[in-house]
């Protein structure tokens, strides 16, 4: 038999890798210092998941429930271990071969590059376009945020394209096997947005390859390449059961499941239907022109925050009006530059001017059926990512396609638009070099093409106003703003007009930037098909070409200056005074609430105590309606505070300073109430709370009324329950009470799958639900032991289901290259 694996073919491939590496770290080059990224997210994550990460360290375990954010959430969505999880030891061990974050850099530009192998480009252009998808600005600005699944999960995006593509080309085997390792490494990112925006384009790709095979009568293969990839998502699936069925089970009951309030909110669609509400979900929807962004990134003027230097119009305006030079200087380095109607944004979507180029030149040329693919999908999720801007049909979407409903921030949707260019570029180049089109065959397409990128970047260059009018519509906040700074509004209106002429000067600046791009590689292409050049100048001069422009622009949003020392990056959970004065306290298990900072956007706090707030995109809906409903009201019911057990309160003392108030009426982890009232709904619920007197009083719902039946409350003041012994995933309580009693525990109400099994002196006992999120107990006379113990049935049968996936996966891996090796020999 002959070697499976020929190293002349092998090795240009390991050098694009070598090169993918080198070009990772050249561009997060302070990592080789041993410096990180300061992420927010990763700030939140961390903070998050220092309750259950120091309870695994203890005892070995990895909690399922945590009480350090909201009152108390099941950690499996925070954080945790899979051990039986193939893809989830793999994924791990991708990212730490290289530092964060060149390893998301790296593993991208390889699931980019195979998909282009696939496509058939040489490694040339495949090395071109993997490195324009791992560069493109909507990328860079996403890391630097610290949305590392969301990385993740677009980094492993293109290697399921290119097994599924694999898989259509008579490879069904092989096809199968690289599905299924990509999508496994894709449920592994944990990202489902951005996987759910990527199975929706690959369904259509499934369908159009199977009606291609339908018309050539190759009935056979499409049943072995749908049974491959069948065998392939199940298999995928199976490795990541537990998390999976954890996420199904926890947005039920979450903001995107179903509310019983039938009062508007923030987050709340109508009563009775599940998902988001369409405001909220829409309210980051890119502008129908601003997606020219694609083309010329600051088309809409960048960031949201953004800084100008000392020739920019606003720095001369304010220096010229006698503003100190300093003062001036650092004024500049803050401003509301993005312009476009998105709520907030780090930066705009730019796939590249070379690579929006070649996707326009390609609509010309390709003729593979592939085309219309990625125009038809490109198209739909372009529109996708307009959200309300094109409510005609995103509102349809929201309300009747499956899922659609679960998700908000559709701009993301823009990353894959930014895979598709690639694609695109890539089959262009192919095609050129493949059939050897002549400069007759290119003239034509190849001017049409120059005419309508350059041409359109150099007409807003020249007359940007003619388009565009350069003012956002939070401009008069911001004027307000700077009036109220300077007592002068025509002064404010001044560096207004200021800031309007640097945005355009930014746009002129993109614009002509691009259209040079355009132009120099449309030159190229044109003295190739001349054979003025070959092509082993033409590749390299394309792919420095494209480095030179996607480097240029991200290293705008993601540069050196967002590294710091690893030092630095824990400080930021050094403890201040209010953490040391909170941390004296004998009994660690009560809440905080920190107003110094963003309440319930802001993981911090959670790192040292267990927060009534917290940082996470899908809070609990009932624990979000109390935040709306009460908590953050004016005049807001004191008890609620207190029957969430909130000791301290984190407020600003002298000169700023955290200090940390003691709340002496937080009612501790349980007590028995004088009295329970039961309410028809959840309406009556939460409007009883408005006064309720938590300590005396615990409010039910009907449906708990067959538990209470029979329980006459006797108060005397001997009765006792107390906490005895406290784990994240166990809680253990004495009582003691002369008659049956209603205990009220200050710890949130989780009940999807019966997940808290909860027993009275070992012997099960059915937990209640009281005050709209806490759990309640009926509890008999006497003297007893109860215990909360969080076990969620997904988690242990998980786990099995994970493993024998696992040994599946292997297996289709392991049968692809031995079938390969049997056609290989002799």
């Amino acid at each position: 038999m002959k070697n499976i694996i020929s190293w002349q073919r092998l090795w240009p491939h390991l050098v694009a890798v070598l090169g993918f590496a080198l070009l990772s770290l050249m561009y997060a080059s302070p990592v080789l210092n041993g410096k990180r990224l300061n992420q927010y997210d990763d700030i939140q994550a961390r903070g998050a998941a220092q309750e259950v990460a120091q309870h695994h360290e203890k005892t070995g375990e990895w909690s399922a429930w945590t009480n350090s954010m909201f009152g108390g959430m099941p950690a499996y969505m925070i954080a945790g271990d899979y051990p039986g999880s193939l893809s989830t030891k793999l994924g791990r061990a991708v990212n730490s071969v290289l530092p964060a974050p060149a390893n998301y850099f790296l593993l991208t530009m390889i699931s980019a590059y195979i998909l282009l192998l696939v496509l058939g480009a040489n490694g040339w252009i495949s090395a071109m376009g993997a490195v324009a998808y791992a560069f493109a600005s909507y990328y860079t600005t996403s890391l630097e945020a610290g949305h590392v699944s969301k990385i993740l999960a677009l980094g492993y995006a293109p290697g399921v394209v290119a097994g599924v593509l694999l898989a259509f080309r008579k490879h069904w085997l092989s096809g199968a096997a690289l599905t299924a390792l990509f999508f496994s490494l894709e449920l592994y990112a944990n990202h489902l947005q951005i996987t759910y925006y990527l199975g929706v384009g690959i369904v259509v790709l499934v369908i159009m390859e199977s009606v291609a095979l339908i018309k050539r009568g190759q009935s056979r293969q499409l049943v072995l390449t749908l049974g491959g990839l069948a065998l392939a998502g199940l298999v995928a699936i199976g490795t990541h059961t537990t998390r999976l069925w954890n996420a199904y089970d926890y947005t039920k009951e979450t903001i995107r499941g179903k509310s019983e309030l039938s009062t508007p909110s923030a987050t709340k669609p109508e009563p009775g239907q599940d998902g988001l509400d369409k405001e909220y979900a829409f309210q980051y929807s890119y502008g129908i022109f601003e997606t020219f962004t694609l083309l010329i990134p600051n088309l809409y003027g960048g960031p949201s925050q953004g800084s100008l230097d000392v020739s920019s119009e606003t720095y001369k305006t304010l220096v010229n009006r006698g503003v100190d030079a300093a003062n001036a200087g650092n004024f500049v380095q803050a401003l509301p530059l993005y312009w476009g109607g998105q709520y907030m944004t780090g930066g705009p979507a730019y796939a590249g001017a070379i690579i929006f180029f070649l996707f326009i030149l390609g609509m010309f040329i390709v003729r593979s059926h592939l085309k219309w693919w990625i125009l038809g999908v490109a198209f739909l999720y372009v529109i996708w990512a307009w959200g309300k801007n094109f409510a005609a049909l995103n509102y349809f979407f929201f309300d009747y396609f499956p899922m659609f409903n679960k998700f908000r921030a559709v701009t993301m949707i823009l990353n894959l638009v930014q895979l598709l260019l690639v694609m695109m570029a890539g089959l262009t180049l192919r095609d050129i070099a493949q059939k050897k089109l002549t400069a007759t065959e290119l003239t034509r397409p190849l001017t049409i093409s120059v005419g309508i990128t350059a041409g359109f970047c150099l007409l807003l260059a020249l007359v940007p106003t003619l388009f565009l009018g350069f003012r956002g519509n939070n401009d008069p906040q911001f004027i307000d703003s700077l009036t109220q700074s300077t007592q002068n509004r025509a002064f404010a209106e001044e560096i207004m007009r200021a800031i309007v002429q640097d945005r355009t000067s930014m746009l002129r600046g993109d614009a002509f930037r691009s259209a040079i791009f355009i132009l120099l590689a449309a030159g190229i292409i044109w003295l190739w098909s001349k054979e003025k050049i070959k092509a082993a100048l033409v590749y390299p001069s394309l792919l420095i070409l494209v480095i030179i422009d996607m480097f240029g622009v991200s290293k705008r949003y993601l540069n050196n200056d967002d590294f710091v020392s690893k030092q630095a990056a824990q400080s930021i959970f050094s403890p201040n005074p209010a953490d040391q004065q909170i941390l004296q306290d004998p009994d660690p298990n009560f809440r905080v609430l920190d107003v110094m900072r963003n309440t319930f956007n802001n993981a911090e706090a959670s790192y040292y105590h267990k927060s009534i707030g917290g940082y996470h995109g899908a809070k609990l809906r009932r624990y979000q309606e109390l935040i709306e409903n009460q908590i953050a009201k004016q005049n807001a019911n004191p008890g609620i505070l207190n029957m969430l057990n909130t000791k301290y309160i984190i407020t600003p003392g002298q000169e700023g300073t955290p200090v940390a108030q003691p709340n002496p009426d937080a009612l501790g982890h349980a007590w028995f109430v004088d009295r329970y009232v039961l309410v028809p709904n959840a309406d009556a619920e939460m409007k009883a709370l408005d006064t309720i007197q938590p300590r005396r009083t615990a409010v039910l719902d009907n449906r708990f009324a067959s538990q209470l039946q029979g329980l006459t409350i006797r108060s005397d003041s001997a009765n006792s329950i107390r906490l005895t012994s406290y784990k994240p995933n166990e809680l253990v309580y004495e009582s003691n009470a002369s008659s049956d009693q209603l205990a009220v525990f200050s710890e949130i109400y989780y009940n999807v799958r019966d997940e808290w099994k909860v027993t009275i002196d070992g012997q099960p006992a059915e937990m209640l639900r009281a005050n709209y999120v806490l759990r309640a107990l009926r509890v008999p006379a006497g003297k007893h032991t109860i215990t909360f113990r969080f076990e969620p049935v997904s988690v242990s049968a998980g786990f099995t289901v994970e493993l024998i996936s696992s040994i599946l996966l292997l297996a289709l891996i392991g049968g692809a290259f031995y079938v390969n090796a049997r056609r290989k020999e002799v």
